[in-house]
């Protein structure tokens, strides 16, 4: 009779799916994302080491690496500050995919699979979440940066671009990183994964150093890099050099290619898990 009564269930909720409106999935992703925020609230120790992390990076390099590095006119520290604020944003990505094979493990994703909701709302609620925190990260390293010497000259339109770029960027690699979870279902193995390609991208680009400094392949690489289109469009709305309009352009082409591959990717890998 148990059994029954749960397969009936299972074929209302998977029929309501079908029938759901795009404004039911946004709310039903609002309050999935709701959910995510609420627990990751109940983990203050998270919180603060999320936070700690980055402002690591910036006194490491601000005041251990900053004075062997060569940026011309400009001050190391306003070179620097974009570039951490990308990495930390794609750091903070990392969190989609650790997270989603976490609810997996544990049996959420099963129970949240059982109710009368859109599928899709699981990963657009995860995904908002993990922006929100993002949003706050980039403040707090805004105001670290501020205190370390950073000053941004661009108009305050250009600043929220910037900041609205970041953002945008940081929501795309989430849904990379959903992908990488959902396919190795296990979060060491996620969380490994995920540094393997965020390190040579971040680190084999413009954030820390000149791109002219780099050998010819090496230099070829970083020129054409996502990250390093992301930080000059950054680095110039914010400090008037280089001009952001090219990198703009071919940030958001990378983005737009990249969100068009990956979430069709991660939704199936959601499906099979």
């Amino acid at each position: 009779m148990t059994t029954a009564t749960t397969t009936r269930s299972g074929l209302a909720a998977r029929s309501g799916r079908q029938r759901l409106t795009p404004a039911a999935v946004l709310r039903d992703s609002r309050v999935l994302a709701a959910r995510q925020l609420r627990k990751t609230l109940r983990r203050p120790t998270y919180i603060v080491f999320s936070f700690i992390q980055p402002v690591i990076f910036v006194l490491l390099f601000r005041y251990i690496f900053g004075g062997a590095i060569d940026t011309g006119a400009t001050s190391y520290v306003n070179f620097l500050m974009p570039g951490i604020i990308v990495q930390t944003a794609v750091f903070g990505a990392l969190v989609t995919g650790i997270g989603l094979t976490e609810d997996l493990g544990s049996g959420v994703v099963d129970r949240l699979r059982s109710l009368p909701i859109a599928r899709s709302a699981v990963l657009l609620g995860r995904t908002a979440a993990d922006l929100i925190m993002n949003v706050c990260t980039l403040i707090v390293m805004i105001a670290v940066g501020l205190l370390v010497g950073f000053r941004p000259t661009g108009p305050a339109w250009q600043l929220g671009a910037a900041f609205l770029l970041v953002l945008t960027f940081s929501f795309v690699f989430s849904w990379i990183s959903a992908w990488i979870g959902l396919s190795v279902r296990n979060p060491e193995t996620a969380q490994s994964a995920g540094f393997i390609w965020v390190f040579p991208l971040t680190f084999a680009s413009s954030a820390f150093v000149p791109t002219d400094t780099m050998p010819g392949p090496v230099r070829m690489f970083s020129e054409h890099n996502p990250v390093t289109l992301v930080v000059d469009a950054v680095r110039g709305l914010a400090i008037g050099g280089p001009p952001p309009a090219g990198p703009a352009a071919g940030a958001l082409l990378w983005l737009a290619v990249l969100l068009l591959v990956f979430v069709p990717l991660t939704v199936r890998a959601f499906r099979r898990a």
